[in-house]
């Protein structure tokens, strides 16, 4: 079983910026590709960003194109989700989410993907 562990919730306010990280209990996430996934309280679970196992394709929801950046560093075991201009819609739960790929399978995961394995989620609070 992956575990993955997110970090880097917390709160802001308004315009300001985190820094969301994801690593996994697994020797690598290389053959992974990840994303995040937010739910806000009584609202249904939304994508935001995905990145292929190579690091080679992103693909975001229209929401936060421009906002978020996915990247990710495998010597680290690490994907991060760098969010800017924050505003209190943003205000969610967090989730880190990994799919294993085939080496010949560059996509990213994107807003039609079904993730099989899934983070605890961290809380990010927007205040105004």
């Amino acid at each position: 079983q992956v575990r993955l562990v997110e970090s880097g919730g917390g709160l802001v306010q308004a315009g300001g910026s985190l820094r969301l990280s994801c690593t996994t209990s697994e020797r690598t996430l290389r053959s992974y590709a990840v994303g995040w996934f937010r739910q806000a309280q009584g609202k249904q679970r939304e994508f935001l960003a995905g990145i292929s196992w190579s690091g080679g394709s992103t693909f975001y929801a229209k929401s936060v194109q421009g906002r978020f950046t996915i990247s990710r560093d495998d010597a680290k075991k690490l994907v991060y989700l760098q969010m800017n201009r924050l505003k209190p819609e943003d205000t969610a739960v967090y989730y880190c989410t990994a799919d294993l790929r085939d080496p010949m399978d560059t996509r990213p995961l994107n807003s039609d993907s079904q993730p099989y394995y899934w983070g605890q989620g961290t809380q990010v609070t927007v205040s105004s």
